[in-house]
This record gives structure tokens, C-alpha cells and sequence, in this order.
């Protein structure tokens, strides 16, 4: 039997009825019914709620300072958007986080939960919107389109700064195994062919100072998420808030959040433009791509174990076929792979969705923020993944890799500067020709002495610019 009790609410469109438990009222309601379209609902983005509930809380702030609101309405709003910034009630916002509408439905729903809240707080029943209007309060001096986007401006910077970690834990595991195989020579390769000597170390190293620059890459861009358009309401214009509200609510914001948030130059064009969020995801499809590429050269170097490179072994996972005994596949790099993927397309995604701006204001926002918080939690899983389940247990196969360059013809580049490099290319071509190695062939040719061709080999001389002139003095 259900006992479920109601009680009945009223918009545009008519009544509506809603769990009498329920805080948020009739257009979240109508929203819970249009949209089922992702299946992933708002109240799973708690930074998404905490973003709305902090730019709620300072137009609260700045709608008593200018006299738009009672003290006593303000107070009790700024305490329900103190539970949402908490952390509490988020199971309150039960919808789809792609919808039609430009996002009113996630305004509204944070208006009618946070109204309901605030009645509770005066002493008043839910629903009873004459002493605290979702509208009429909640929404004052506010349109959804100024309050929506800059909720996801502060749920995007939210996002950022716990994004970050999982990206410098990546860069510092990466650090760790370059001076772990700061020792261990191996070939280097262009094209997929044999190129000159270096270290693994050298190899691990790359990967760190690749990921280093993205970071400082997406603090720029995070930095965009700063400036916001409130008190733009509607289009840019201001209609239906009073003089001053704008600066106050800016104020009152950098003290909610300890940001240093700016007021856009011109509202009319920050109320249509998506630019700090294609921005953001351009940075995080520059970041897919080198990770991507991380976890090909993983693979590479990794591959055989008898008819491959083989100069690193990663960590087994998991039996890697069902007919193949024995068959072991890298299966982190290519998880990681397939979210650098996803997170490239999503940028795509973003890119049409911010196409569709059109006159006063850009209506896809909902899919563009969805999209950017898939991407992010995409990169965090796959990048604690990625390091725990592989990078930390990557072994070098030192003797193998230490076999490839003796047995390399592309040694004899060091033997350019020394021998020429009409000499060395007629060395090279007999060592391919012959399968025999450019160590012995240079010493047939009577080129070099032993001891001179030994001391031009040398690591330390193959891992760093050369002294030419200490090296042709000595030979």
C-alpha cells in the first residue's frame, strides 16, 4: 500500500502534486518527468550543488544589502545554502543533468530547495512560498541565465583544484621512475626506428615534464571560471535588480568562496558566452593527448615479451585471452587510452554545443557542464588507475635493453663527429647489410683503436652534448 503523502503545488501550467517530504517543489517535479535523457541525475555533482548554493548564498547576501529582500528571509536563505555547501540534502535534486530550458530546472530546483528549507527554518511548512518565495526571493535579481552559469563556474573551479592532485600524483610516481632508471641505457627511437642512445630514466622523465606543462596549462584556463556575469538576470541588461546589486553580489561571492572573483567587462556577451568552458576542455583534450601517448610508448616498450621491444615489463593485471595460454595484455595503458579518447570527443561535444550561442544567450550549457564534469572524472579515475595499477610496478629489463644498443646501428652516430659522416653511413650500411655490429666493423676498418672507440662509448658520453674538440684531440 502506499502512503505516500503529497501536497500540492502551482505554476504556469497548473498544480502539481509533490511528496509532502520532498524540498523541492513543482518545476522540479515537471523536470523529473520531461527529462530522462543521460541517467545521471544533478544530486550525484555535488560540486555542481555546492556551485549553485554558494552563488544563492551571495545573492542573498547582496539582495539584503540592497534592500530587496527582508533581513530575516536572507538570513534563513543563506543558512539552507550553508546545508547545500555541506554537503546536505543533495539527495533533493533528483534530476537529469541534460535538459531543455537552459538549465532552469537546475535553478529552480535549487530555489525550491533551498525555499523549503528556509520556511523550515522560519518556522513555517514546506510549500508555504507567501513568506519565502522560490521566485520571488530564492531568484531575486536573478534570471537562471547569470545564476546557471556562474554555478558552473564555481562548481568548475571546484572541480579544478580536486582535479589536480590526481594529476601531480601521476607527474611525481613518473619522476620516481626516471631516477629509478636513471641508470639503465637503452636505445631511443624516431619513426619507429632506431635512433641514438639513452637512458630509461631520460624516457620516464619525458613522460613527467610532459604532464608538468599541463598543469600550469589548466590553471590558466581555471582561471577564466573567475569571472562571472551576475547581475546580467535575463540578457545583460540588469532588468529586475536594483543599482548596486552587481558589485554587491560580486563581493559577497569572493568572501563565500575566498576567490578572487571578477565581474565580466560586459554582461551582454558573458550572458552568451561559453568561452571559459571550451578553454577547459581544449585543456583537458591537450592533456588526453599526451597521457595517450604515454600509454602507446607504455605499450611499445613493453611489447613482445620474446618478439617485441620488451624493454619494460608491466605489471599483470589479469590473463590477457581466452585461447591463448600464457598471453598477457596491457591492459591499463588501454583503459587509459579509451578515456583519452572519450575526453578528445567530449571536447567535440563542447565545441558544437558552444556553436549554438545564439542572440542573447547559449541554451545548451546543461550538456557542456555534464560533459566537462565526464571528462574530469573520466581523467581522475584513469590517471589513479593508470599509476597505481602500472606505473608504480613498471620493472626495466635492463639486460635487454642494455643488448639493443650494442647491437644497434644506430650507434654510429656517435662516430659522426669523429670519423665523418660519409665513413660512418659506409659502416652503417655494411652492419645492415652483414647483421654484423658497428663495434667490430669500425675496428676492422682499422678507424679507431679499441681504446679509443671504448672511450667514445661511453655512457656518459652518449647521454649529453659532446666536448667535439676534447674528443677529436684524444683520437
Amino acid at each position: 500500500m502506499n502512503d505516500i503523502k503529497f501536497r500540492t503545488e502551482s505554476d504556469l501550467l497548473g498544480t502539481h502534486d509533490v511528496p509532502e517530504e520532498a524540498y523541492y517543489g513543482v518545476q522540479t517535479a515537471r523536470a523529473m518527468e520531461n527529462f530522462h535523457i543521460s541517467g545521471r541525475l544533478l544530486m550525484d555533482y555535488h560540486n555542481f550543488i555546492k556551485g549553485m548554493a554558494m552563488t544563492k548564498k551571495a545573492a542573498a547576501m547582496a539582495n539584503i544589502e540592497v534592500g530587496m529582500i527582508t533581513k530575516e528571509q536572507g538570513e534563513a536563505v543563506i543558512w539552507a545554502c550553508d546545508q547545500l555547501i555541506e554537503g546536505k540534502y543533495h539527495d533533493q535534486f533528483p534530476i537529469d543533468m541534460i535538459q531543455g530550458g537552459a538549465g532552469t530546472s537546475t535553478n529552480m530546483a535549487a530555489n525550491e530547495v533551498i525555499a523549503n528549507l528556509a520556511l523550515e527554518r522560519m518556522g513555517h511548512k514546506k510549500g508555504e512560498y507567501q513568506f519565502c518565495s522560490p521566485n520571488d526571493v530564492v531568484n531575486a535579481s536573478q534570471s537562471t541565465n547569470d545564476a546557471y552559469p556562474c554555478a558552473i563556474h564555481m562548481a568548475m573551479f571546484l572541480e579544478h583544484e580536486a582535479f589536480l592532485p590526481h594529476l601531480e600524483n601521476m607527474i611525481s610516481a613518473l619522476k620516481a621512475k626516471s631516477e629509478e632508471f636513471a641508470h639503465v641505457i637503452k636505445m631511443g627511437r624516431t619513426q619507429l626506428q632506431d635512433a641514438v642512445p639513452m637512458t630509461l630514466g631520460q624516457t620516464f622523465g619525458g613522460f613527467a615534464a610532459s604532464l608538468r606543462g599541463e598543469v600550469n596549462n589548466l590553471n590558466l584556463s581555471a582561471r577564466e571560471f573567475l569571472t562571472v556575469n551576475m547581475g546580467a538576470t535575463a540578457i545583460g541588461t540588469g532588468i529586475c535588480s536594483k543599482p548596486g546589486y552587481s558589485e554587491a553580489c560580486i563581493k559577497a561571492l569572493k568572501k563565500v568562496t575566498g576567490w578572487n572573483i571578477r565581474l565580466a567587462d560586459n554582461l551582454i556577451e558573458a550572458t552568451s558566452a561559453t568561452s571559459c568552458m571550451i578553454q577547459y576542455s581544449s585543456a583537458l583534450k591537450r592533456l588526453a593527448l599526451k597521457i595517450n601517448k604515454i600509454c602507446n610508448d607504455l605499450r611499445l616498450l613493453s611489447s613482445g615479451p620474446r618478439c617485441g621491444l620488451n624493454e619494460i615489463h608491466l605489471p599483470e593485471r589479469q590473463p590477457g585471452s581466452s585461447i591463448m595460454p600464457g598471453k598477457v595484455n596491457p591492459v591499463i595503458p588501454e583503459v587509459m587510452n579509451q578515456v583519452c579518447y572519450k575526453v578528445i570527443g567530449n571536447d567535440m561535444t563542447i565545441t558544437f554545443a558552444s556553436d549554438n550561442g545564439q542572440l542573447e544567450l547559449n541554451v545548451m550549457e546543461p550538456v557542456i557542464a555534464y560533459t566537462l564534469f565526464e571528462s574530469i572524472h573520466l581523467l581522475e579515475n584513469g590517471l589513479d588507475t593508470l599509476r597505481t595499477l602500472c606505473i608504480d610496478g613498471i620493472r626495466a629489463n635492463e639486460e635487454r635493453c642494455r643488448q639493443l644498443v650494442e647491437h644497434s646501428i644506430g650507434i654510429v652516430t656517435m662516430l659522426n663527429p669523429i670519423i665523418g659522416y660519409k665513413q660512418s653511413t659506409k659502416i652503417a650500411k655494411e652492419a645492415s647489410e652483414t647483421g654484423r655490429g658497428v663495434y667490430e666493423l669500425v675496428l676492422e676498418h682499422k678507424l679507431l683503436t679499441k681504446e679509443q672507440l671504448d672511450k667514445i662509448l661511453l655512457p656518459e658520453n652518449m647521454l649529453k652534448p659532446m666536448d667535439l674538440e676534447k674528443l677529436k684531440a684524444n683520437n
